[in-house]
């Protein structure tokens, strides 16, 4: 067998409303709670575990999803709709952006604990 992930933990001050809202705009099903988490299984079985833990520790992190065209229009349409702040670069130096590496297309939004959530619809160096 190859080396996959299988599954992270993903900090947040609320599990279900953070669950909820990446769920939302990916287009993905939010699991049963199981114990602290609250799942979110992604397309190639990855589950993201969403955990509450106190706001001040949390460290935000960098979440990137690889989706298809059709996905991001659908994506990119509820973060427009949820008025949720987005940026075509990590730094946030391009708001109301989206961008077009490698041929593609991404755009960066924040989660409600203040990770940053990336979706591309090409891998970098693709």
């Amino acid at each position: 067998m190859s080396v996959q992930l299988n599954h992270t933990i993903i900090h947040s001050r609320d599990n279900r409303e953070s669950a909820e809202f990446l769920a939302h705009v990916l287009g993905l099903e939010v699991g049963p709670e199981w114990g602290p988490f609250v799942p979110v299984v992604t397309g190639n079985g990855v589950t993201l575990d969403f955990a509450t833990i106190p706001a001040e520790s949390i460290t935000p992190q960098h979440y990137a999803f690889l989706i298809s065209e059709e996905e991001f229009d659908s994506a990119f349409e509820k973060i427009r709709e949820g008025g949720v702040e987005y940026f075509a670069d990590p730094h946030r130096k391009h708001p109301g952006e989206i961008n077009h590496n490698d041929g593609g297309r991404g755009v960066y939004f924040l989660d409600p604990a203040g990770h940053a959530m990336e979706i591309i619809t090409r891998p970098y160096g693709g």
